[in-house]
């Protein structure tokens, strides 16, 4: 609207200078030389005007785009003014600065938060120049390096002189590992680097995290699940021979003399205690065979480790889950990519974890007509060989999900809780991972990375 009112001023103002223009030579030509110059003199004082209006529009949008620059919302044009242009752009400049005023406002609250959430949190953050600047760093950066503030990596050679060597080679996309030793402790740190660009300055973004802190966290969460297994285990053992032993003394009465009055006990008395020493005696048992079990989880043998054909290995176990699952009509998918791919690895041990994960997905999938478990050999993205074992069965619970690699924990009736556990264990000996992820109603998948 302003744009508009000022653009037909303008076309006036030139329209009048042009006409005054043409008048001043007609009369000058037809020698009314008093009418010709005052033409003359009105071109000029338009001229003036016309200069002057644009001038000042033009330094009003200048002051504007100053303060904006500046970050100085408080600068107001007045619209009380009697040219109906002016007022109009000084109402449209004061809209435009107070939505740029309100757009800054909800910028620097968002970054206020984002603030907030990097203090907060247990990972290190810092960002890096090519010259070295630290533009920012968190304080938990600070509290992992004991040192503020940090403002230049140079900085880190009154930490330590080889962690500022790290840092100052670090490139995008590395990852490194670091024991940092100082007087108090001994941190495990793992840098990670990724490259930004902010105001079209290329930087070097690095998270650092405590390692050491996260593996005790996790060890202690372990030792919890573990213990609370173990003591269920344990108590479901012992609870019944504490409860029949105490039953079996209540028939064994002994006299103030010391003696043992048999002539109390009768035949079922008898019978019973029989049958209570018997069910100690497999409560017993039962006991011995889960140290036993605990004992073996704990003394696995390095691995034997030789290159292995998977192919030939995973056929030979696909063959063995046939014969022994004859009856069950489950379809066993078989994909190696390529088929020469050859592993390293203890071919005993890892069929062992293989066989456990191929029984558990077949007898996940009893009651399902169109079962399919597909075993898949191949190399990821990063260069890693793995082998899957996924099957469309019902899944594992969301809240089991975390337990099945704890030691003695099954869901399965007469399970002994040990095969998922001691399959992790000996991917560890292999210097691997194993993995799970599951859709419950869907599908179930186990991945094994070498």
């Amino acid at each position: 609207m302003a744009s508009r009112n000022f653009y037909f001023q303008l076309i006036i103002r030139v329209l009048l200078i042009t006409v005054s223009a043409l008048g001043s030579a007609y009369f000058i030509v037809t020698q009314w030389y008093s009418l010709g110059a005052a033409l003359l003199l009105s071109i000029g004082f338009q001229t003036f005007v016309l200069i002057t209006t644009i001038n000042k529009t033009n330094r009003k949008i200048a002051y504007f785009f100053d303060a904006i620059r500046n970050e100085d919302f408080t600068l107001r044009f007045p619209e009380k003014v009697s040219i109906q242009s002016f007022k109009e752009l000084n109402s449209s400049l004061n809209r435009v600065n107070q939505l740029i005023q309100d757009v800054q406002l909800q910028l620097q609250a968002r970054e206020r938060y984002y603030q907030e959430i990097l203090k907060q949190i247990d990972i290190g953050i810092m960002t890096i120049d090519e010259k070295g600047h630290i533009l920012f760093s968190n304080p938990f950066l600070e509290k992992l390096l004991n040192f503020r503030p940090l403002l230049h990596v140079k900085q880190l050679q009154q930490i330590d002189q080889k962690l500022f060597e790290l840092i100052e080679n670090l490139g995008p996309f590395e990852q490194k590992y670091y024991q940092l030793v100082n007087e108090r402790e001994k941190n495990q740190l793992f840098f990670k680097a990724v490259p930004i660009k902010m105001e079209g300055k290329a930087l070097l973004l690095v998270t650092v995290q405590d390692l050491h802190k996260e593996l005790d966290e996790k060890e202690t969460d372990s030792w919890v699940r573990l213990i609370r297994v173990l003591t269920h285990e344990i108590m479901n053992t012992i609870t019944p021979i504490t409860s029949i032993s105490e039953s079996l003394s209540n028939y064994y009465k002994i006299d103030e003399s010391g003696e043992l009055r048999w002539e109390n006990l009768n035949e079922d008395q008898i019978k019973n205690t029989v049958k209570g020493l018997n069910v100690i005696r497999i409560q017993g048992e039962d006991l011995m065979d889960f140290v036993k079990s605990y004992r073996s989880f704990l003394d696995l043998p390095s691995p034997d480790k030789s290159l292995v054909q998977i192919k030939s290995l995973l056929d030979r176990l696909k063959v063995l889950m046939r014969m022994e699952n004859s009856k069950q009509k489950v379809l066993i998918n078989l994909l190696v990519e390529p088929e020469d791919l050859e592993f390293f690895l203890d071919e005993k041990q890892i069929a062992q974890v293989l066989i456990n994960l191929f029984k558990n997905a077949i007898q996940s999938m009893q009651a399902k007509e169109d079962g399919i478990l597909t075993i898949k050999a191949a190399v990821n993205a990063q260069g890693r060989k793995y082998i899957e074992v996924k099957d469309n069965g019902p899944g594992i619970q969301a809240d089991q999900i975390d337990e099945i690699f704890v030691p003695f924990f099954t869901t399965k009736q007469g399970g002994t809780g040990i095969g998922l556990s001691l399959s992790k264990q000996i991917m560890h000996l292999h210097g691997g991972s194993i993995r799970v992820h599951s859709t419950p109603g869907k599908e179930t998948s186990f991945i094994l990375t070498f």
